[in-house]
C-alpha cells in the first residue's frame, strides 16, 4: 500500500515507473496541494517514436489522469546537437529539412495518448524556440558559468566515452547545458515543476533541477524510470523486424509504420513472466483486475496476454482494431485461414521472387534473410513450404480470396494483394 497522498506518486509508484526521484517526498506535497506541470523531452531523430518511449508517453498520461498538466518537449533545437546520453559514439548529425519531417511524425503519435483541449490541457513545445535565438556568448555568461568540467566529466555519458577511449565532441558536451537550460525556459514560461525521463537522463535532469533553482530560485525536481527490459533481457519495443513503432499513420514512413495487426501480434507475444509488468506500464487497466491475471497459470496465460493486447492497442489503435487484430489472429492462427485483419502489400506479382515478396512484407530483412527462413522451411505462401528461393509468384499461388498469405513461421503473416 501507498504512503503517498497524491493520486500522481501513487500511480506511478505503484504501477513500477519509480526508479530515482530527487525528492519524492517534496512531489508527494505539491501534486497533493497543486497541479503539477511536468515534461519529458523528446529529440526528433525518426520520424516515429517506438514502444521503447511508450513507458514515458504513459506517465505523462497518468500526470495528467491525475489531475497534472504535461508538457511535450520536442527536441528541434538539441537534435541538431544529438544526445549522447546511453551512446557510445556520436550520433550523424541532421539537416533542417529532416529534423523538421521528423518532428512532424512524433507530433501525430501523441494525439492518441494526451488531451490537448479541457483544463489541463497538454501543452506541445519546440525547444528551437528558445535555444534557436540563444546568443552564445550570453548563454556562456549566464548558464556556461554554473557548470564545472569537474562535475560534467563525472557524468556518467562522458565517463563512459572516456573510460572506451571513443570521442566525445564539444557539441556534444554542450548538450547537459541545453537540455537543463530546458527545464529553466519551461519552469519560466509554463511555472513546469518536474522533468520525467528514463534512467539514461538522470545526470542531465540532475543537473536541470540544480540549474533551475539555481536561476529562478524554485523548487523544481526530477524522476526517472528503469530501463524497461523483456523478461530474455532484450530491449523493450526491438523486434526480429526492427523496432514496433508507434505511428499509426503509413503516411509518415512506410519504414515507421506497423498495422493495428503488428501491434496487436507485438503485444500478444509477451512473455509470460513479463504480462503483469507491462499490463501496469503499458496499460490502465485495474491493479485488481491485473492481479487475478497474474494468478493465472499454464496455458490460461494466453487470456491475459490477449487482454494486454487489446488494451494496448485500443489506446493506440482504437477499439475497432484491436477487436478486428483479435478476430484475424483468431481466423489465422485457430481457423487456418487468411483474414482480412493482416497486413496487406500492393504488388505485380507476375514473376515476382519469392524472397522478394517477404521482404516487401517486412518478413525478412534481406533477401539473405529470406533464404534461411527458406532454409529452415519457415517461408512458406497459403501454408505451403516455399522450397527454393528461386520460386517466383503468379496468378496460380492467389487464394479463393484473391490474395496471397505469406507467412514466416506460425506467427508472423501478411497478404501480398496484386495490383
Amino acid at each position: 500500500m501507498s504512503h503517498y497522498k497524491s493520486a500522481l506518486m501513487t500511480t506511478l509508484t505503484e504501477r513500477g515507473y519509480l526508479y530515482q526521484c530527487t525528492d519524492e517526498d517534496g512531489l508527494d506535497k505539491l501534486a497533493s496541494n497543486e497541479t503539477v506541470t511536468g515534461y519529458i523531452g523528446f529529440d526528433c531523430t525518426a520520424p516515429s517514436l517506438h514502444v521503447g518511449s511508450l513507458v514515458q508517453i504513459m506517465m505523462l498520461r497518468h500526470l495528467q489522469k491525475s489531475g497534472g498538466r504535461p508538457i511535450v518537449l520536442l527536441g528541434g533545437g538539441t537534435t541538431k546537437i544529438g544526445d549522447p546520453s546511453d551512446k557510445d559514439k556520436s550520433r550523424p548529425i541532421l539537416t533542417p529539412d529532416l529534423i523538421a519531417k521528423n518532428k512532424d511524425g512524433i507530433q501525430r503519435v501523441f494525439a492518441q495518448f494526451l488531451d490537448f483541449d479541457g483544463p489541463n490541457a497538454a501543452i506541445m513545445v519546440d525547444n528551437n524556440d528558445w535555444l534557436g535565438n540563444l546568443g552564445y556568448i550570453d548563454f556562456l555568461r549566464d548558464v556556461g558559468k554554473l557548470f564545472t568540467v569537474n562535475r560534467m566529466v563525472t557524468m556518467e555519458t562522458v565517463k563512459r566515452r572516456l573510460e572506451n577511449e571513443q570521442p566525445m565532441t564539444f557539441l556534444e558536451f554542450n548538450y547537459p547545458l541545453l537540455q537543463s537550460y530546458d527545464f529553466v525556459e519551461l519552469n519560466r514560461r509554463h511555472g513546469c515543476a518536474l522533468q520525467l525521463g528514463g534512467s539514461d537522463q538522470w545526470g542531465n535532469i540532475v543537473t536541470g533541477v540544480d540549474l533551475t533553482r539555481r536561476m529562478e530560485g524554485n523548487d523544481v525536481y526530477g524522476f526517472t524510470t528503469p530501463l524497461i527490459t523483456t523478461a530474455s533481457g532484450g530491449k523493450m519495443g526491438k523486434t526480429a523486424d526492427g523496432a514496433m513503432w508507434l505511428n499509426a499513420d503509413a503516411s509518415i514512413s512506410d519504414a515507421h509504420f506497423k498495422s493495428a495487426y503488428d501491434y496487436w501480434q507485438f503485444w500478444r507475444n509477451t512473455d509470460d513472466a513479463d504480462v503483469g509488468r507491462f499490463m501496469r506500464l503499458f496499460t490502465e487497466l485495474s491493479l485488481d483486475e491485473i492481479a487475478k491475471f497474474e494468478a493465472l497459470e499454464g496455458a490460461d496465460i494466453n487470456t491475459a496476454k490477449i487482454r494486454l493486447a487489446n488494451a494496448a492497442t485500443e489506446m493506440l489503435h482504437g477499439a475497432d482494431a484491436a477487436k478486428l487484430a483479435e478476430e484475424t489472429a483468431k481466423t489465422t492462427f485457430e481457423q487456418g485461414g487468411a483474414a482480412a485483419g493482416l497486413p496487406t502489400f500492393d504488388a505485380d506479382i507476375n514473376g515476382m521472387l519469392v524472397v522478394d515478396a517477404a521482404i516487401l512484407a517486412g518478413l525478412a530483412a534481406s533477401k539473405g534473410e529470406a533464404r534461411r527462413h527458406i532454409k529452415a522451411s519457415a517461408l512458406k505462401l497459403n501454408d505451403v513450404k516455399v522450397e527454393s528461393h528461386e520460386d517466383v509468384l503468379s496468378a496460380s499461388d492467389l487464394n479463393p480470396n484473391g490474395v496471397i498469405k505469406i507467412s514466416v513461421g506460425k506467427k508472423r503473416h501478411a497478404l501480398i494483394k496484386p495490383i
